[in-house]
């Protein structure tokens, strides 16, 4: 029976290292993928995957079970610590009955519980809703403590009844995301229902939703670690299979070592065939994300272009104004779209600076409501094509950094990949756009 089951051993050990395989691949790829994702402000935040960082807050803010602290997500657990002798009897190879006895002891779930809540992420620009549920929580320890019946907390937050063949210990745990809890996050964006605003929340289609108190470089660390230490688990897992079969045929083992390293070879091989395969889909997807991050960009462009027809309508409601508000408001509007990156064209980037000027010239101008929240779009808006062009350069200087690097440079090469140029100040142009106003008091016709 056992030399059958030695049979068997290669192919369970190459099953074993196939799952190992992926396993490694699997944490690659989220290494990969957090490594390509630039860091982005709360007001930076668009549609589609993102990262960000910053503190927990909220308003109403939940309290944990056994900590009692004000927290947006929290889990808690009871454990209770048993012991038994137990006797049994079998039968020898002999064919005689005997008795034994053996000690068992383990610890058993005799309560949980936990709760998480919506909650907003702070950073140094502005807040941002997350919905965790959903997502892939790592929590702090915030309460860890074993006690006997002597002790309060033995029965205040635990059950009153005992499982059996019980010692009466009881381990108390939980872990929770406390309020101000400086947090790491990947997942998608997209808009909220209730406002104008964007949120993260979980999305089938994103390939990652994280919430953790780690930094992003001991996150990045930890799959890194993992995709070492699966693939090298693997290899062992496929020479170990051999190993097994000889040793149940009893073969000489001293000339079987080169089987043995050939085959780690082998799924060395096959590895690196795997990190070819992951690597040229993370290139692909890097420079993807570059387009994406170029069309924002454009978006938010042609959103301050639809307002300063609004911004026009304004200023001819108004009786008393000159030639300069009329050639101001019009250069506004004819900046409509940004040229491809490494294309020069004049920049009006002072856009906000115009509006203000406009208003202080103008008090009738200044005192109209609608102009007022005209004005704070736009302002709104310049940050927003600030914030825009921030995560292109960011991302594309990471894009073209990948293609300078070893090995993923020679990856590069075969989709022939090229460098993409960053986006300076004065990468904008303007179509000439027609601006007529009406007069105050038109003449009658003769």
């Amino acid at each position: 029976m056992p030399e059958q089951l030695g049979l068997w051993a290669p192919a369970v050990g190459a099953v074993l290292a196939l799952l190992c395989l992926i396993a490694a691949l699997r944490a690659g790829k989220r290494r990969r993928l957090i490594d390509n994702l630039p860091t982005c402000k709360t007001t930076g935040v668009f549609i589609g995957l993102v990262e960000i960082k910053g503190t927990a807050e909220s308003a109403q803010p939940l309290t944990s079970y056994l900590a009692e602290t004000s927290v947006v997500y929290y889990q808690w657990s009871v454990e209770e610590h048993w012991s038994r002798t137990v006797t049994e009897t079998y039968t020898d190879s002999d064919g005689k009955t005997q008795t034994r006895t053996r000690h068992e002891s383990g610890w058993t779930s005799v309560a949980n519980g936990g709760e998480s809540s919506p909650f907003y992420l702070q950073d140094d620009c502005g807040f941002l809703l997350i919905r965790p549920d959903g997502a892939k929580l790592e929590p702090l320890t915030i309460f860890d403590e074993t006690c006997d019946r002597s002790d309060p907390l033995y029965f205040a937050k635990g059950p009153d009844t005992a499982v059996a063949n019980s010692d009466y210990r009881r381990h108390f745990q939980e872990q929770a995301i406390p309020i101000h809890a400086e947090l790491y996050v990947i997942g998608q964006a997209r808009e909220r229902s209730d406002v104008v605003a964007p949120e993260i929340a979980v999305d089938k289609s994103a390939s990652m939703f994280l919430i953790s108190t780690r930094s992003e470089a001991q996150v990045s660390g930890g799959y890194n670690q993992g995709f070492w230490g699966w693939n090298i688990f693997g290899a062992l897992l496929a020479a170990l299979g051999l190993l097994v079969r000889d040793l149940s045929l009893h073969l000489d083992l001293a000339t079987r070592w080169p089987l043995y390293a050939g085959v780690a070879l082998a799924y060395i091989g096959v590895a690196g065939a795997g990190w070819l395969w992951m690597v040229y889909n993370s290139m692909i997807e890097l420079r993807n994300r570059v387009r994406q991050a170029w069309s924002l960009v454009d978006v938010q462009l042609k959103r301050r272009h639809d307002l300063i027809p609004n911004l026009l309508n304004v200023v001819q409601g108004f009786q008393k104004y000159e030639q300069t508000v009329q050639t101001e408001v019009a250069e506004l509007r004819t900046q409509l779209q940004a040229t491809a990156p490494g294309v020069a064209g004049p920049d009006y980037s002072a856009v906000k600076n115009c509006v203000m000027a406009l208003a202080e010239r103008y008090p009738e101008l200044k005192a109209s409501d609608l102009f007022l929240k005209l004005q704070q779009n736009l302002i709104d808006t310049e940050q927003r094509i600030g914030l825009a062009r921030g995560f292109f350069n960011e991302i594309a200087t990471h894009y073209n950094t990948r293609l300078e690097r070893v090995p993923d440079r020679f990856v590069a090469a075969m989709a022939t990949m090229q460098p993409q140029p960053l986006m300076a100040a004065n990468d904008f142009e303007r179509a000439p756009v027609k601006v007529e106003f009406e007069t105050a008091d038109p003449k009658p016709a003769a």
